[in-house]
C-alpha cells in the first residue's frame, strides 16, 4: 500500500459516510396548530441533522423562536408546543457544515428589526462567507455561521427603524437586494410576522418543495415532511425561484437573470441522503437505488452464495443487485436504531467498539458464506474495515464488497461534511490498494454513467463534484468549516 490516510484518529464510527445536509420546513395554514405541523415536518427531516433543532411561529404579529441542542424530540414536547400559537411557521434541524455545534448556532436565526422581525433557516453552505463578512464589515468571531451572515446582510437591508414600508415586504425586498451577493449551495426558508418565504440557489444544489394543505402551503426540504403533515405535493421549487406564503396564497418571484440558473442537483441525495420515499426530480429515491445496485450487478459480478445490504442506506441498492445477479438476498447485520449520533472516538478499539454499538452480525447467515456486501459510499473507510473484521470474525469465508456510487475522491464545500482531500480514501489510494486497506476479497464500484442511468431523469442537472473534481462554481481553496471562527473548531 503506498498511499497513506491522515486524520484517521479523528474519524467517528459513522465515517463511511458523507454526513447529513440540514433539513428545513415552513407552513402557512390558518386554524391549525401550525407548531405540531412543524414539529411532524422536522421530525420526517429528521435523519438530515441531529445536533440541534428549532422552530419559529407567528401569529401575525409577534414571532416566537425556540430552539436547542439534540434530536427534536429532545428540544420539543406538548408543552413547549402548545406555547407556540399562531398560523404560520419555519423549522430547522442542523447538521453543522459552517460554525461548531452549540446552541448559539442553532437556527432558526432571528433579527429584530423591521416591524417584527425575521426569522431564517439554511440548508447548505456558502462559498464566499469570508468576502461576505468583509462586505458587512463582520470581523472573525462577530458571527459562526454562514446562516446568521445572511441574516445580518438581511437585516441591514431593512428600512431604517420608523421608516417601515406600509405594504409589509420588507423581507422580501431586504432578500432580493442580499439574494445576488451569495454563492454556493442554499436553500433558505425565513418569515417575518405575516409572511413564509423559500428560495433556492440558482443551481440548485439542496432540495426544497412545495405542498398544499386544505387551508394553506407547505414549504419542506423532502417530500415525506409534506405526506406527514397531510400536503399535497405540487412542485419542486425551481433553482433561483423564490416562494412567497401568506394567508392569501403563495406567488413566484424570480430574482436571478436566466444566465445564472444551472440546476446542479446534489447526486448524492439520491444516493445518500434522502429517504428512500422521498421525490426528486420526479423520481422515487428507493426505485433510483434499487436500479444502482441492478446496474452494479451488471457492471461488476461476482459468483457469491449471499447479498447482504449494510443498513440501512446499503439495502435497496442490495435487493436490486441480488435481483440482477440471481443470487439469494439475505440479511447479515442488525442495526441498533436506537443510538444516535456517536461521539469521536480517538483509538481503533474505541472505533470498532464504536461500530459493534451500531450493527451486530447474524453468524447463521454469514458463517461459512461468500458475502456480496453492498453499501452505498465509502468516505474514510475506518467503518468499513471494522465492519469487515466483524463479518470475518462471524466466520464469512469471502467478502466481496460493491459500492452504489463511484469513489468519493474530492470534498464538498455545498453543504456536506465530508473533510479534507487527505482525509478521503479514495483521494489517497487506488481501487486496488482499498481493497488491500479494508482486506475484502473483490472491490467494485458503480461508474458514474450507471449512477446517472439509475436515477433515469437524463435532463436534470447533477453536482458530481465529489466524484469528478468538477465543481460547477468556483470554490476558495482557504474555505474551512471554521472560516467565520477565526480559530480551529473544538467539538
Amino acid at each position: 500500500m503506498t498511499g497513506t490516510l491522515s486524520g484517521e484518529g479523528d474519524d467517528h464510527p459513522e465515517d463511511d459516510h458523507p454526513k447529513e445536509a440540514c433539513g428545513v420546513f415552513g407552513v402557512c395554514a390558518l386554524g391549525l396548530s401550525v407548531a405540531h405541523l412543524t414539529f411532524d415536518g422536522l421530525y420526517a427531516l429528521q435523519h438530515r441533522g441531529q445536533e440541534s433543532a428549532g422552530m419559529a411561529v407567528s401569529d401575525g404579529e409577534t414571532i416566537t423562536v425556540d430552539r436547542g441542542m439534540g434530536l427534536v424530540t429532545n428540544v420539543f414536547n406538548e408543552y413547549n408546543l402548545a406555547a407556540l400559537d399562531g398560523h404560520l411557521a419555519i423549522g430547522h434541524t442542523r447538521y453543522s457544515t459552517t460554525g461548531s455545534s452549540n446552541v448559539r448556532n442553532a437556527q432558526p436565526v432571528f433579527r429584530g428589526v423591521g416591524q417584527s422581525g425575521f426569522a431564517l433557516a439554511h440548508n447548505g453552505n456558502l462559498t464566499n462567507t469570508a468576502d461576505l463578512a468583509a462586505m458587512a464589515g463582520m470581523l472573525p468571531g462577530m458571527s459562526t455561521t454562514d446562516s446568521d451572515l445572511v441574516a445580518e446582510l438581511i437585516a441591514r437591508e431593512f428600512p431604517p427603524e420608523g421608516e417601515d414600508s406600509a405594504d409589509g415586504q420588507d423581507l422580501e425586498r431586504a432578500l432580493i437586494k442580499v439574494l445576488p451577493h451569495l454563492e454556493g449551495a442554499f436553500s433558505f426558508v425565513l418569515m417575518d410576522a405575516q409572511h413564509v418565504i423559500g428560495v433556492r440557489d440558482p443551481n440548485g444544489f439542496r432540495p426544497l418543495c412545495l405542498g398544499k394543505l386544505d387551508s394553506g402551503f407547505v414549504l419542506a426540504s423532502e417530500t415525506p415532511a409534506l405526506d406527514v403533515v397531510g400536503a399535497h405535493f405540487l412542485r419542486e421549487v425551481e433553482p433561483g425561484e423564490m416562494i412567497v406564503i401568506d394567508k392569501s396564497g403563495f406567488r413566484s418571484v424570480h430574482p436571478y437573470p436566466s444566465e445564472r440558473l444551472n440546476p446542479k442537483l446534489c447526486i448524492f441525495e439520491f444516493v445518500y441522503f434522502a429517504r428512500p420515499d422521498s421525490q426528486l426530480y420526479g423520481k422515487e429515491v428507493h426505485g433510483a437505488r434499487r436500479r444502482m445496485g441492478e446496474l452494479l450487478a451488471e457492471q461488476a459480478p461476482v459468483d457469491a452464495d449471499m447479498v447482504m445490504g449494510v443498513p440501512d442506506s446499503g439495502v435497496p441498492a442490495a435487493e436490486g443487485f441480488a435481483k440482477r445477479s440471481g443470487i439469494p438476498y439475505g440479511q447479515g447485520l442488525v442495526k441498533n436504531r436506537y443510538i444516535g449520533r456517536t461521539f469521536i472516538a480517538p483509538s481503533q478499539e474505541m472505533r470498532s467498539r464504536g461500530v459493534r454499538r451500531k450493527l451486530n452480525p447474524l453468524r447463521e447467515n454469514i458463517t461459512g458464506k461468500r458475502l456480496v456486501v453492498v453499501d452505498d459510499s465509502i468516505v474514510r473507510g475506518t467503518t468499513t474495515r471494522a465492519m469487515v473484521r466483524m463479518l470475518r470474525d462471524s466466520g464469512a469465508r469471502e467478502v466481496h464488497l460493491r459500492v452504489s456510487s463511484p469513489p468519493y475522491k474530492w470534498p464538498c464545500f455545498y453543504g456536506i461534511d465530508t473533510g479534507t482531500s487527505s482525509e478521503l480514501l479514495a483521494a489517497n489510494l487506488s481501487v486496488s490498494e482499498i481493497q488491500d486497506y479494508l482486506d475484502v476479497d473483490s472491490i467494485g464500484y458503480l461508474s458514474i454513467e450507471n449512477l446517472v442511468e439509475a436515477i433515469g431523469a437524463p435532463k436534470a442537472g447533477f453536482c458530481t463534484a465529489c466524484l469528478t473534481g468538477d465543481y460547477p462554481t468556483q470554490v476558495p481553496v482557504t474555505l474551512s468549516k471554521s472560516v467565520l471562527e477565526g480559530s480551529p473548531v473544538r467539538g
